[in-house]
């Protein structure tokens, strides 16, 4: 007597994954969608498993990222800090910025109230050192909280801003402000199309250290 044909497709134990798997998927899936329409089940979906396989490596969306993060966090260097506690601040500061730069929807995540006590301790390092540079520096614990929390909206808002702003082609420059009045505007007015070549230009470290010797100045004061 013939056998009955088996059912398609697959059977028993559902399909295993792993934390690296799923890692390269949720940022797979942010590249190309963007972080807000990250859910558990497009991932599952995007990995070819049942939401409730991800569930044994993630607890939800938040916790989701907050592993992305700390993963990246683990993959980059630190940097060697100088003596000098202002230097320290602004290799710091630099190493954040350019740690977030090829990942801007991080940055945008971190600005959510809460992420920070969530970090690990690679990520963590970072604060810790801006923080001992400006306390080294003569800051009080609050005013080196301040100092720390302007740098991170300084370099945060540089990050998002350049993300957010679509990058022309070679050569092309329009009249920026190509119709527009700006008779009682004499400076914006003489600018003209300079204005997206001017505004393109990457000005982040001059603007830091600009930046670092005013809040340690101010706070010191």
């Amino acid at each position: 007597m013939a056998r009955p044909n088996a059912p398609h497709g697959r059977t028993g134990r559902p399909p295993l994954t792993s934390r690296a798997e799923i890692l390269t998927a949720a940022r797979r899936l942010i590249d190309r969608d963007g972080w807000e329409k990250l859910t558990i089940r497009r991932l599952a979906s995007e990995i070819g498993v049942g939401a409730t396989t991800l569930y044994h490596h993630v607890r939800d969306k938040e916790d989701l990222l907050v592993q992305l993060l700390n993963h990246h966090a683990d993959q980059i260097p630190r940097p060697d800090l100088p003596p000098e506690p202002r230097e320290r601040v602004v290799v710091a500061a630099t190493a954040m910025h350019d740690g977030l730069a090829d990942w801007p929807w991080a940055a945008e995540v971190l600005t959510a109230d809460g992420f920070l006590r969530r970090l690990g301790e690679s990520a963590l390092w970072l604060v810790e050192t801006i923080l001992a540079g400006a306390v080294d520096h003569g800051c009080t614990p609050a005013q080196a909280v301040d100092v720390f929390r302007n740098l991170w909206y300084f370099t945060a808002g540089e990050i998002l801003v350049r993300a957010h702003s679509a990058p022309r082609p070679p050569g092309e420059r329009p009249d920026f402000f190509a119709g527009r009045d700006l008779s009682h505007l004499p400076n914006l007015a003489a600018l003209g199309d300079q204005w997206p070549e001017l505004a393109a230009r990457d000005t982040y470290r001059e603007g830091l250290s600009a930046f670092v010797d005013g809040l340690l100045a101010q706070a010191t004061r």
